[in-house]
């Protein structure tokens, strides 16, 4: 497989052009013949121009690949490798949406040959590979796994906006449904991974470590966001423990937060998912969830109770919510706990103004049912710094005294201000 595709005899297919697949499909083409697929035609489109609509990603970079960008599942007929990388969300009850990995999976079965490889990258639970996507395959190809393809699975590692810990200096976990497939992905994916190749013994392996990895991550940042809460009755500032704390060498460095996104706060419910089809109740991970998933509205609250406090009516007070994004950095929206937080302030009567320089108006109007500001043009009783975008960070405390009111609030979520910066004004943060 390795030559062919080295010789260009044969063809790569990445489905799915998100945060994830665009990179994997540009640094395959400096080698191979790729071919990016998309069903989002004005995403396609967009593409074509050269414009990374994640944002993530130089548009010389784009107008320099010679990949294929289609949204034209025949095109898919010419591939002998395909790597899908579509979002695995959750639905409204938490439970796994599959719907984008099995139309993905239908596409490809409708596409496979004798010899073919398919690749997974999305994160799924556990056994998702071989007991809900390879029955697809088969079933629309009319092959038969071993005897005719074989499938694998690699999860993406990608960290929206990090410049640092990009695609190919990422240690890739491969993983394929026996010896020989294991070893042909391996040497596919090395031809671009700078940062080496990890083999596990199976596909299921390769799965949970993805799914972990996020995991960890949400119930680290959840007692964190605990114990900023303890804490905050007891009139201590969380920072300056954690700032302590992380003296020692072997203290984990995780800090409070609002946790949204379409990985860490969506990951662990794949496995908790999965592990209550076994008849176990997953407790810390759920309680971990709990805690993260509650605290736009605590933050909400502890808004209202220091407006309260200070003698004003929240119905009277308008307050300048900074950065929309899920994270610093980047143009994402989807799963915005700060969108959550700004419609709890909205229940609390605020007048509520957000500002973004970097999430697109139309898609939060669209996603989430409010308007942006373009700049700003009045002070303000209270400014809640939701993200820590650069645009943010720069900007001098003097900026922050010309849009606040005598005695207004500031709520700095992110702990990107000085606190002493602010010692006329009330300051509060997680």
């Amino acid at each position: 497989m390795l030559q062919a595709l080295l010789q260009k005899k044969k063809k790569i297919a990445v489905i799915g052009l998100g945060y994830v697949g665009l990179p994997i499909a540009l640094e395959f083409g400096k080698y191979f013949e790729v071919i990016g697929f998309d069903i989002n035609k004005n995403r396609v489109q967009q593409m074509r121009e050269g414009i990374d609509p994640s944002m993530e990603l130089s548009s010389l970079k784009i107008k320099e690949s010679n990949i294929l960008l289609t949204s034209n599942p025949d095109h898919l007929k010419d591939a002998h490798f395909f790597i899908i990388a579509v979002p695995t969300p959750v639905d409204q009850h938490k439970v796994p949406n599959l719907e984008y990995l099995i139309s993905a999976s239908t596409l490809v079965g409708q596409s496979l040959k004798k010899g073919d490889y398919v690749v997974y990258e999305s994160t799924v639970y556990p056994g998702c590979t071989e007991e809900d996507c390879l029955p697809i395959l088969e079933k629309c190809s009319g092959l038969k796994l071993d005897q005719d393809f074989k499938i694998g699975y690699s999860p993406e590692r990608i960290n929206p906006g990090d410049q640092q810990h990009t695609l190919t200096k990422i240690l890739k976990i491969v993983a394929g449904n026996d010896a020989e497939s294991t070893q042909v992905i391996a040497d596919v994916y090395g031809q671009i991974i700078e940062a080496g190749i990890y083999k596990t013994s199976s596909i299921k392996v390769a799965e949970a470590a993805k799914v972990i990895e996020n995991t960890q991550r949400d119930i680290n940042i959840a007692l964190m966001n605990e114990l900023s809460i303890i804490f905050d009755k007891m009139d201590i500032d969380t920072q300056e423990v954690l700032n302590a704390a992380n003296t020692k060498w072997n203290f984990l460095k995780f800090f409070p937060g609002l946790v949204g996104g379409h990985c860490i706060g969506v990951d662990p419910y794949y496995l908790t998912y999965k592990a209550q089809q076994f008849d176990y109740y997953p407790q810390v991970i759920l309680s971990g969830r709990r805690i993260n998933d509650e605290m736009p509205l605590y933050l909400a609250k502890k808004l209202t109770q220091i407006i309260i406090k200070k003698g004003k009516a929240p119905l009277k007070c308008r307050v300048l919510v900074m950065g929309i994004t899920f994270k610093e950095n980047v143009s994402d929206i989807r799963n915005s706990k700060v969108a959550e937080l700004v419609g709890e302030l909205q229940e609390y009567s605020f007048k509520v103004d957000v500002l973004d320089p970097l999430a697109n108006p139309d898609e939060v109007q669209k996603e989430y049912g409010f308007s942006l500001i373009d700049q700003v043009s009045m002070k303000y009783e209270a400014i809640v710094i939701a993200v820590k975008h650069k645009a943010f960070a720069v900007l001098k405390p003097d900026y922050y005294y010309s849009i606040l009111q005598q005695n207004a609030i500031v709520m700095d979520i992110k702990s990107l201000l000085h606190k002493e910066d602010f010692s006329n004004y009330e300051y509060w943060r997680l």
